[in-house]
């Protein structure tokens, strides 16, 4: 006679937080100056800002964006500061850097927003293995904001996790 097997994760209280849940879609996009800057190193302040009034910004709508300059050049902060007035009422997020760096903005601003509330003592498993482009800061964050109230926390799947924290008896 077969025994019943028992599924003893299901009925377990442990929580999974799936950092990729909270993904935002929507397009990034890496803006490089360079090609508005005199042979590639100069900014003339009289030209770039005719070649920052002239450029389409309307074509950024809903899109993260990282501002940068490929080349050596030294820009100014004000020169970014000029482009993000004008992307200010088309994109989602603007950042000076480059996309991993955006990607770090965007779920730092998740993060933050998140009420781990319902994660109290309970044991929460931080799931790995993202389909989705969840930067490797996030799982950070996310240990940092959980372990004050979760019990326990580990990394992984339920069947094979590595353990992070477990909350000191009192």
């Amino acid at each position: 006679m077969a025994e019943e097997i028992i599924n003893r994760v299901a009925n377990s209280k442990l929580v999974t937080f799936n950092l990729e849940e909270y993904y935002p879609e929507g397009e990034r996009v890496l803006f490089d100056i360079k090609d508005w800057l005199f042979e590639g190193f100069v900014l003339r302040e009289k030209d770039f800002r005719e070649a920052v009034k002239q450029h389409d910004w309307a074509q950024y709508q809903d899109k993260y964006l990282a501002l940068t300059c490929s080349s050596d050049a030294i820009i100014p902060a004000w020169a970014y500061m000029l482009i993000t007035t004008e992307l200010q009422p088309y994109a989602k997020r603007i950042i000076l850097g480059d996309l991993q760096q955006l990607e770090f903005s965007i779920y730092q601003d998740i993060i933050n927003t998140i009420d781990i509330e319902e994660f109290r003592d309970l044991p929460v498993i931080v799931k790995g293995c993202a389909r989705k482009p969840v930067p490797e800061n996030a799982y950070l964050q996310i240990v940092q904001k959980l372990q004050p109230v979760a019990k326990t926390i580990m990394f992984g799947e339920a069947c094979s996790s590595v353990p992070l924290f477990k909350k000191k008896k009192k």
